[in-house]
């Protein structure tokens, strides 16, 4: 079973790509889910029928569910308010304010998450296709598993069991969407250069989370004016070589294959428009199919008597960055988005000496300690 997580700037029409996918699975045979976390719950439009928190059949093999989040927290809320009250209450914290801190931002993301999680597991599903909410609400739904456990590894030694089993459930969160075998993020986008700008920050972010994404797709091209004259066909022309412009600069700096899908005058709702759709935008190849494998976040290569950490990350020519070393860890910030990651053991007796962006990422220098500085 494969999640396919479909995400990117609100508007784009990654609700309506996800269903085509969902559709186009299950025509093949394949039982597919289809679930939506994003607050806008455009799913059900989609489909043309009405959907809940529990999967309801949609057509043969084709099952779709909203996650409900305020259901969700009227229901489950309370269980890991008071998880997060024991944690935070053994470590040292009062019960007030214990109680205070345990409203915490991002738990809305944390419980579609889970929820997510639980769906796919509890049916038979071959592919469970997730239309996430706009970048920004992903990339928080990403970050959080990893974030919380971190913190509760670090005060787990006065915290005590409650700690561990809230960290070891976000850890299986987080080993979840790091695995490249069973999950997968397709970042959909219109060709206008603002929107590609957004994705390929979007692109860094993601892989700096250790998050696999396994291609991009380009919706509402505006459809070629061949044999048509006059102003419309013009405007039509003019505004297609604008965006093919746009799509040739970000082909040329991602390796990451890019699906394109025109613009229809009648928007697609019902099984059957969602299937014409999914027929343009896949060309009759498996919508399960990689066509990117993903290199290491992290690799070590020797380089005379120094050693190079090459962290593959998209660099983007106007990316802010920040590298900073606390310890044994190494600290990266790009465009506002930060993480922490653990030096490999072999350079932990290493000092950095330079450090430059290249095709294949960010490269670090290390020199042993005591070596040129």
């Amino acid at each position: 079973m494969r999640i396919l997580l479909f995400t990117g700037k609100g508007g784009v029409g990654k609700t309506t790509l996800a269903a085509a996918t969902a559709a186009r699975l299950a025509a093949g045979g394949r039982k597919a889910l289809v679930v939506s976390t994003d607050p806008a719950h455009s799913l059900a439009d989609a489909f043309g029928v009405p959907l809940s928190g529990e999967p309801s059949e949609v057509d043969s093999c084709l099952f779709g569910a909203h996650v409900d989040v305020r259901a969700l927290a009227d229901r489950s809320w309370p269980r890991l308010r008071e998880a997060l009250r024991r944690v935070l209450s053994g470590a040292g914290v009062d019960e007030l304010d214990a109680e205070e801190l345990t409203v915490l931002p991002g738990v809305d993301e944390l419980l579609a998450l889970t929820e997510v999680a639980r769906l796919a597991d509890d049916g038979p599903w071959e592919a469970v296709v997730v239309d996430c909410g706009p970048t920004a609400e992903t990339l928080r739904l990403f970050a959080l598993p990893e974030a919380i456990a971190g913190y509760l590894s670090r005060i787990h030694p006065v915290a005590g069991g409650a700690a561990t089993t809230l960290a070891e459930h976000l850890g299986t969160l987080r080993g979840l969407l790091a695995d490249p075998e069973r999950a997968g993020v397709r970042l959909v986008f219109t060709p206008e250069r603002l929107v590609v700008a957004e994705t390929r920050r979007t692109l860094t972010a993601l892989a700096l989370r250790g998050i696999h994404v396994e291609g991009l797709v380009a919706n509402r091209l505006v459809p070629r004016a061949r044999r048509w004259s006059g102003p419309a066909a013009s405007w039509l022309r003019t505004r297609r070589a604008e965006q093919d412009a746009v799509l040739a600069e970000l082909a040329a700096s991602t390796p990451l294959a890019v699906r394109v899908v025109e613009h229809r005058a009648a928007e697609p709702v019902g099984t059957a428009a969602l299937l014409d759709l999914a027929d343009e935008l896949y060309a009759g190849a498996d919508p399960l199919a990689r066509t990117h494998r993903p290199a290491p976040l992290l690799s070590v290569r020797a380089a005379g008597a120094a050693q190079e950490l090459v962290i593959a990350l998209p660099l983007t020519d106007t990316a802010d960055l920040d590298l900073a070393r606390a310890g044994d860890d190494l600290v990266i910030t790009v465009d506002g988005v930060r993480r922490l990651i653990a030096l490999p053991a072999l350079l932990r007796r290493h000092t950095v000496t330079d450090a430059e962006a290249g095709p294949d990422g960010l490269v670090l220098r290390f020199e042993p300690d005591g070596g040129p500085r």
